[in-house]
């Protein structure tokens, strides 16, 4: 209630008199800040309104430029401000809370005070107000009204226990209904945030195509280069030095052998046979075999996933994994698989490590780029890693089941 007819009255008023003031000049220091006060105000009932009434509140604000430098930045960076269809929501859910808000937060608590009003009433407080008070349409003036006032008040207890949880659910769904991203604003960020996943997947598919000709370059290529001068030069030797000849059919055998190894380890990078075969959840326990650390494993999926998703999902856990052995000092980590039909089908994947804690996505690359190779999918990694630790490190991706198990 203080904050719906404190908070956002108030500052429905200043930010009302800084737009006035944007006249004589002086709005143009003032309104930035006034709108940063409100979007934290309004921040805070979105915080509220999922930790009271389980309402997921998004934030609807575009970005802005870096703080303002002169009155050039003062100007432009109000005017940035005042384009923001959110701001003029914002505005209009000051106005909204300070009325509608305030009194959807004070029936609740009034339907209680009142109920208890009439059992204060029948307890003694009778006496003192008899034939002067009237409690709703009772009219106090005997023992037997005052009964009547106790069982009154039972009713509006009741009513209370029945009604209450809708209006207060009611207060953070107004709130919602203006602070909430339009359909506009989300279809906006939703082509904003296609466009990234798309470079980024156009840039993660140009890295890896580099890589593997990097790869063959430097391995497979060169021993075949290699066997083809060997086999040249056992032409010319077969007759003339038949041992010399045999010695390096031998080698040209064992660099044959060589490529062929570094030809498989290089299909195996791009995708494991044992994921192509047996789906990720097998995947997933071999890669945990071959760490340096105990893994524990825990998976429960139904079944096989399109390929692109398990792909996606094994080269993140093995990341992930890798970090937990090198960098973060873990004796053991906790790795868990499963999938839950619920929001249309969720993959989801969280890896746990008793390690130094203290990561950091805008310290390192590497859980960056697995941020990105699930954004290419919808996906989201959630990272909790306090200094000290444990660290936990969470990766959902939408998808559904393509075969059973």
């Amino acid at each position: 209630m203080l904050l719906s007819l404190g908070v956002s009255l108030a500052l429905f008023l200043a930010l009302l008199l800084s737009l006035v003031l944007l006249l004589l000049g002086v709005g143009f220091f003032t309104t930035p800040w006034l709108v940063h006060a409100v979007r934290m105000h309004a921040n805070q009932r979105r915080a509220l309104a999922a930790h009271w009434a389980g309402l997921t509140v998004l934030a609807p604000y575009r970005p802005l430029p870096p703080g303002p430098r002169g009155v050039t930045g003062h100007v432009e960076r109000t005017v940035r401000l005042l384009k923001d269809p959110a701001t003029w929501r914002d505005l209009a859910w000051l106005i909204t809370d300070a009325v509608a808000g305030f009194l959807l937060a004070l029936l609740p608590a009034a339907l209680l005070a009142f109920a208890a009003e009439g059992w204060v009433i029948f307890a003694g407080l009778w006496r003192t107000v008899a034939g002067d008070y009237w409690y709703a349409f009772i009219h106090v003036d005997s023992y037997g009204d005052a009964v009547g006032c106790a069982v009154l008040g039972s009713v509006f207890l009741l009513i209370a226990l029945f009604v209450n949880p809708y209006l207060f659910t009611g207060h953070f769904r107004l709130a919602r209904a203006l602070l909430a991203p339009t359909r506009g604003a989300l279809l906006a960020r939703r082509v904003e945030q296609l466009y990234e996943t798309r470079h980024d997947a156009v840039d993660s598919s140009a890295a890896e195509l580099r890589r593997i000709e990097r790869d063959l370059h430097d391995g497979a290529q060169a021993r075949l280069v290699a066997m083809g001068m060997s086999l040249g030069a056992i032409e010319a030797l077969v007759e003339r030095d038949p041992a010399r000849a045999k010695e390096m059919i031998a080698q040209a055998r064992e660099n044959s052998a060589e490529a062929l190894t570094e030809l498989r380890d290089l299909v195996r990078g791009i995708h494991p046979p044992v994921l192509a075969e047996r789906g990720l959840g097998d995947a997933a326990k071999a890669l945990a075999l071959r760490m340096a650390i105990p893994v524990e494993v825990d998976v429960d999926l139904p079944g096989r996933f399109p390929e692109p998703v398990e792909s996606a999902a094994y080269f993140a856990v093995s990341e992930v994994l890798t970090n937990a052995a090198k960098h973060a000092g873990a004796e053991r980590v906790w790795l868990d698989i499963h999938h839950t039909a619920a929001d249309g089908g969720m993959l989801r994947i969280a890896v746990t490590d008793d390690g130094r804690g203290g990561a950091d996505l805008a310290k390192g690359s590497g859980l960056a780029g697995v941020e990105r190779r699930l954004g290419q999918f919808d996906g989201i990694l959630a990272l909790n890693s306090p200094p000290g630790g444990p660290t936990m490190i969470t990766m959902e991706i939408p998808c559904r089941p393509t075969k059973p198990a």
